[in-house]
């Protein structure tokens, strides 16, 4: 191997370091990793068995295995099994455990069992980063993506699906009985073993069809009628892709604007997001722990209550507008043609005449005011407004706190900009990191869990490329 690089001889005799330290570099993240689980009050976070038990055999210490978990989260290494492996030869992690190597039963059931002081420890390096006053300019932007759960699509069932299913079942039954009669009439059509595996398949089927119309009930008492057999908290959700909805669960995310680090978090099981809005937008504004936010979102998240609600904790709500109305589609004029004139509470039509108040009701638990003209009847553009006598416009009665936000979004055209180059980045990064199973564990407790240490591996991330490791140390030293 003359002309290339070569390296030493396994038997040539080294000197190594003489201490274990040496190894690690004075700007290895491991050691960000060891002074901020170090400074923590695991016992106020809630870790379990932070104080050694009187009798039976020692236990690791809590801090121990946060920062195997953290490390490998850090490392892309999610897996119990693979993290016990990497306890007993990565020098880093050898470092950090100070050469203990707990088995991957251990581990694992600490994820498990300290699922909400895990979900703390993310938050306390949120306010790390507030005390570095990161959080200034109190823009935060909110959305939600889909994440695969361990359920494939074909092991959850909605009433649809069941009744295809059990009709795909019933035909393939039908079939093999067909080939088993003609076998019967002809002994010599088919195989022995052909006949042994079509009988196999049939008692397969047959149990199969057991098992569908068992789960037929199950799915009515079910509040969404729906039903996972593998995590039973897993949901099928619809995905911007025509066709491509998965078995999984919508994570929530608030976003710094400027640095992107992921403030607050949550994982649901609903598959939209126009309820998160105001969820969201509080606990965002609660981690940067300012009077005043603005969040921006997407047409996703566009309900009236959810805008009242940040209207009323001081947040300013940038959301686009839904457009539900198909008058605009049939050529006709729709409620952005009419003007409302506060002053005397009626609408300008787009002929020039006014409507009036009518009268109040109550629409899917909203005061909703009625507006039409006298004038609709004689109007000579009455076939361009409306198919009826007369065009009734509705206003909800807190409509003003959409018209102001649909000003403020008039006036900044950047916010789908702003929006995308936030958010969108830090959830395509999450789910590169986590592979093409996206989560590992199983039901909503444990998944958040997990989606913690992953945003908490996130953000560190975030934090050593603003600052690098020496100057965050000092920080939390200090």
């Amino acid at each position: 191997m003359s002309g290339f690089i070569r390296g030493e001889s396994r038997q040539q005799s080294a000197l190594f370091p003489e201490s274990l330290d040496d190894y690690i570099s004075e700007d290895n993240p491991a050691r960000l990793l060891d002074i901020f689980v170090d400074s923590l009050d695991l016992g106020a976070l809630g870790f379990d068995r932070v104080k050694p038990a009187p009798t039976g055999r020692p236990a690791y210490h809590p801090s121990i295995l946060l920062k195997i978990y953290i490390y490998g989260y850090l490392n892309r290494i999610q897996s119990s099994r693979r993290l016990e492996r990497e306890t007993q030869r990565n020098i880093e992690l050898i470092w950090l455990t100070g050469r203990l190597s707990p088995d991957f039963k251990t581990i694992a059931d600490f994820r498990k069992d300290n699922g909400g002081a895990i979900r703390k420890t993310c938050s306390q390096f949120v306010i790390l980063c507030r005390q570095l006053e990161l959080f200034e300019h109190s823009t935060l932007v909110i959305d939600g993506s889909k994440f695969k759960a361990v359920n494939s699509r074909d092991r959850n069932y909605t009433p649809g699906k069941l009744k295809a299913r059990i009709a795909q079942t019933e035909e393939r039954v039908v079939r093999y009985l067909d080939e088993l009669d003609r076998a019967d009439r002809q002994p010599d059509s088919l195989p022995q073993a052909r006949i042994t595996h079509l009988k196999e398949r049939l008692e397969a089927a047959k149990g199969l069809l057991k098992r569908l119309d068992s789960l037929s009930e199950i799915i009515e008492q079910s509040p969404d009628h729906q039903v996972s057999l593998t995590d039973p908290d897993a949901r099928s959700m619809a995905t911007s892709g025509k066709g491509t909805g998965i078995v999984g669960y919508n994570v929530q995310a608030v976003v710094d604007a400027k640095h992107h680090i992921i403030v607050a978090h949550e994982v649901t099981n609903l598959g939209h997001d126009r309820s998160q809005l105001g969820n969201m937008a509080r606990q965002g504004k609660q981690a940067v722990a300012r009077d005043e936010v603005t969040v921006f979102a997407d047409r996703g998240y566009y309900s009236g209550v959810e805008v009242l609600e940040c209207d009323k904790e001081n947040i300013t709500a940038l959301v686009p507008k839904v457009i539900t109305s198909n008058s605009r589609a049939a050529g006709r004029f729709d409620k952005r043609d009419f003007v409302y004139v506060a002053e005397v509470d009626e609408y300008e039509c787009p002929a020039g005449k006014r409507a009036k108040y009518r009268f109040r009701s109550e629409e899917k638990g909203l005061d909703i005011r009625l507006y039409w003209s006298s004038d609709c009847p004689a109007c000579p553009i009455r076939e361009k407004c409306t198919t009826s006598s007369y065009r009734r416009i509705r206003r909800w009665e807190h409509e003003a706190v959409m018209d102001q936000m649909q000003t403020r979004l008039d006036n900044l055209p950047e916010a789908a900009r702003i929006r995308r180059q936030t958010v969108e980045h830090p959830f395509g990064t999450l789910k590169a990191w986590m592979g093409a199973t996206h989560f590992l564990t199983r039901t909503l407790p444990k998944v958040s869990t997990e989606m913690s240490l992953h945003v908490l591996a996130y953000n560190m991330k975030r934090m050593l490329s603003i600052f690098g490791t020496q100057r965050l140390v000092q920080a939390i030293q200090t």
